[in-house]
């Protein structure tokens, strides 16, 4: 078993769903399957097509997963599907470059350039030092402006971590509180119904982050702020238990038959949710459509 990083777009080429699935070519099928049984980076590159509007990837590791099996596309000849579970995003993304120093070291030349040809390919294998640093920038408190000291630093210290990191990836109260983190920023603390913004006197957020796709055992939806909304206690509860819901295009579902006026009146008034600027946080189809088809109790 080995760590590996996967590149992922926001407008992927292949047919990717980071929280499920990750399809590559055969070319990296043997990065791949040494990841089977491990844990994985996700990578976004700043260039997300060819276009002259295609710069607005974050160049950032942004969520880690364990893959569990690689099976083969039965529709495209040559090319396979990596399936993983416990995907979790992380506080914030964690650039490749931190200062002078890129966290993947075969990703910088002697002469501290980038080495095109190692960066340019979408599977790439982690040292375990490397995977940890990312880990532990990934879910700080603070941005990941760290000085190159004290990188080095936290390469040096990483494997006394390696038990605990691991640990905290699988227990609940870890992935909810990081989950919560990641969705409570993406919609800067607003509720993505009602639009309130809530703060509380000592600077805490009060809204909470809702699964889309529920996390138990008979939904098993992902941690990932794609399947997350940001909504005050009252609307979490009503999204939980399926009387209100959003089509793809985020226009909010909230019938008369369901939602008493009063309730229906703190809707945002246009009709829709309030969702990121950025696409890559916004709520994906899949699991929008996972909540009308499986959760909601409208028509």
């Amino acid at each position: 078993m080995a760590k590996a990083v996967f590149t992922t777009k926001i407008r992927p080429s292949y047919d990717d769903l980071p929280e499920q699935r990750y399809h590559f070519p055969a070319t990296y099928l043997n990065q791949a399957e040494a990841a089977v049984g491990d844990w994985v980076v996700y990578y976004e590159p700043r260039r997300q097509d060819a276009g002259p509007s295609g710069r607005e990837g974050r160049q950032a590791y942004f969520a880690t997963a364990r893959v569990r099996s690689i099976v083969p596309d039965s529709s495209l000849s040559g090319h396979y599907y990596a399936l993983v579970s416990d995907f979790l995003e992380f506080d914030h993304p964690v650039p490749f470059r931190l200062g002078e120093t890129t966290v993947e070291r075969a990703l910088t030349k002697p002469d501290g350039s980038t080495n095109k040809g190692a960066f340019g390919r979408a599977v790439r294998l982690l040292e375990e030092h490397e995977y940890q640093l990312i880990l532990r920038l990934g879910f700080t408190q603070t941005q990941p402006e760290t000085a190159e000291w004290q990188v080095a630093s936290l390469v040096a210290e990483s494997a006394e971590y390696e038990r605990p990191i691991i640990e905290q990836l699988v227990s609940r109260p870890f992935r909810d509180a990081a989950f919560a983190k990641v969705v409570q920023q993406a919609y800067d603390a607003r509720c993505a119904l009602t639009g309130l913004r809530l703060i509380n006197g000592g600077g805490r957020c009060e809204i909470e982050a809702a699964h889309i796709r529920p996390v138990g055992d008979d939904h098993n939806g992902p941690d990932s702020v794609r399947n997350g909304l940001a909504l005050s206690r009252t609307m979490h509860w009503l999204f939980d238990r399926g009387l209100v819901s959003a089509r793809d295009d985020f226009t909010i579902l909230a019938p008369h038959k369901l939602i008493p006026e009063s309730v229906r009146g703190m809707v945002n008034h246009d009709g829709r949710l309030i969702v990121p600027d950025d696409p890559a946080l916004r709520p994906h189809p899949v699991f929008l459509r996972y909540h009308r088809e499986r959760i909601y109790k409208g028509d």
